[in-house]
């Protein structure tokens, strides 16, 4: 814990600790890693001058509003300083941003502390929130807990819900010392080992259980004896969230679900319904820290603007994900990620690469469905049953999905006892796809889907699904996209990609170029 009479200052240079496992993306796309925090270039920091910054944010859209803003801010916290320096995005490059800084006064357990934060006010401001990082002196170090990570990026639910004119920097502040009061962020390296670990205790109780009284709980090492309690998060309180969250439950696949509200204003819908007849288990929530510990994510949520193209459309959801996934990542960093928004493929490629997850934690409900479908089909209406093979729909979700056999070539059909060849098999597949064709995909059926997923993954079932997953390497795919292979599921995700034991030239042939116009696609995104 930081000294009562320690006043933090401001500096260029961060002790930030061990490397956080999420690695999440700050708004526009930038890594809240050491090197992308500190300015290059280093100018020193200034009193607040409306001239100086006027002359300085030339290139700023909102010019007047931001400065009109910070005066605000400095009337009521006069010690911080401005100055531009250089900020490294994710994709390497570069832009002059106005770095704000200075202390907040925070009260925790009767004694007062002065917070350093930096605060990087983006050239879009106020329209965009800043992007908030504790800078402590070479004398502290980060506590990790609900709103901090490792890096020191703070996480409230201010900046997940910043509106303009309604969101403010002096109310992100404000928000900033109440939080902070509850946990301290920062605590001196000069405290003993033992004083230490017993902060790190008190975080880890706040963090699992929400209390502050560490004798409440039973603690065994050091650890809540907690290991085995299987939370899901659902985000998007659409059709498609509340009838995953309805699955869930029905299946009994998880002991809390947590349905996170992402929509402006009061409860609406079904989410007013499922508060009112209160779902045991089921929490409904608008603040990112109530998914922390999550074993699974489902994200279904879209993005409902007005793009007229298709890769608007896409772009729109690319942006959405932007300040969603990177919050998910920081809360519930040894998830798996279950991608279910439109287009998938494309989705889950966006979320793997926002989150920094391994490839097997970032999944997509891809033809799961359709293959749960498509084998009862072939089994149940057309009465026939593969031997040492099954039957799968693999691909591209959508019209260009395609059917794929495992195994051997045979198929028995139980209504002649006759033997077919590959030409049946073929024949077989096409009249049960026409049989799929007439299937639609109303939400219900989807959430079922989604909840027999998350069942695999919980109970560690290593059940074989075609879902969503990095195809690169699978049939001469080389560029990094994500299409639905059948694949062995677990507490990890993705165990294991099945292969086809019979080699089908047109199947690659039709996975290649659903590959080619994937990539196409990602490429003319921003992420």
């Amino acid at each position: 814990m930081l000294s009562s009479s320690e006043h933090a200052q401001y500096t260029q240079s961060s002790k930030t600790g061990a490397r956080a496992v999420g690695q999440g993306l700050v708004p526009g796309g930038c890594r809240p890693g050491r090197a992308q925090q500190e300015a290059r270039g280093g100018a020193a920091a200034m009193e607040f001058s409306e001239e100086t910054l006027r002359t300085q944010l030339v290139k700023y859209k909102f010019r007047d509003l931001t400065i009109e803003e910070l005066k605000n801010v400095v009337k009521i916290y006069p010690n911080f300083r401005f100055s531009m320096d250089t900020y490294t995005f994710k994709d390497g490059s570069l832009k002059d941003l106005l770095n704000f800084s200075g202390t907040i006064p925070v009260k925790y357990r009767g004694n007062s502390y002065n917070i350093p934060i930096c605060l990087w006010i983006l050239d879009s401001h106020p329209f965009a929130p800043p992007i908030c990082l504790l800078k402590p002196t070479i004398n502290m170090e980060i506590s990790v807990g609900k709103h901090v990570d490792a890096h020191g990026r703070i996480y409230l639910p201010y900046l997940q819900n910043w509106s303009h004119p309604k969101s403010i920097i002096i109310g992100l502040i404000k928000e900033m010392i109440e939080k902070f009061e509850e946990e301290l962020p920062l605590y001196s390296v000069s405290s003993s080992d033992e004083a230490k670990q017993l902060e790190l205790l008190s975080y880890i109780a706040k963090i699992t259980t929400g209390e502050t009284d560490m004798n409440s709980k039973t603690m065994v090492g050091g650890q809540k004896k907690d290991g085995g309690f299987n939370k899901v998060t659902v985000i998007g309180a659409g059709d498609l969230g509340i009838a995953c969250v309805l699955a869930i439950a029905a299946k009994g696949a998880a002991d809390q679900v947590v349905l996170l509200d992402l929509s402006e204003g009061a409860a609406k819908g079904g989410t007013m319904d499922l508060d009112i007849f209160a779902l045991p288990n089921v929490e409904i929530s608008k603040d990112f820290s109530t998914s922390a510990d999550s074993k699974v994510v489902v994200l279904t949520v879209n993005s409902l603007g007005n793009a007229q193209s298709y890769l608007g459309v896409i772009q729109s959801n690319v942006d959405l994900f932007r300040g969603i996934v990177p919050a998910v990542a920081h809360y519930s960093q040894n998830s798996v990620l279950l991608v279910a928004s439109h287009p998938v493929e494309i989705m889950t490629y966006v979320s793997w690469k926002l989150s920094a997850f391994p490839k097997s934690r970032v999944i997509g409900i891809g033809c799961n469905l359709d293959t749960e479908r498509f084998q009862y089909i072939i089994t149940n209406l057309l009465k026939a049953q593969t031997i040492g093979k099954e039957a799968w729909i693999i691909g591209e979700r959508g019209e260009d999905k395609v059917p794929a056999w495992s195994g051997s070539n045979l198929v028995t059909c139980h209504q002649t006892e006759r033997v077919v060849n590959d030409n049946s098999q073929e024949q077989l597949a096409n009249r049960a796809m026409e049989v799929l064709k007439g299937k639609g995909q109303k939400s219900w059926s989807v959430g079922l889907s989604i909840a027999d997923l998350i069942e695999s993954i919980l109970k560690n079932k290593r059940k074989v699904h075609s879902i969503s997953t990095l195809a690169k390497g699978c049939c001469n795919i080389n560029s990094e996209v994500f299409l639905s292979m059948p694949c062995i599921l677990g507490t990890n995700g993705v165990t294991e990609i099945i292969k086809p034991l019979k080699e089908d030239k047109l199947v690659a042939k039709k996975l290649q170029s659903s590959a080619a116009s994937i990539h196409d696609l990602q490429q003319q995104l921003k992420l």
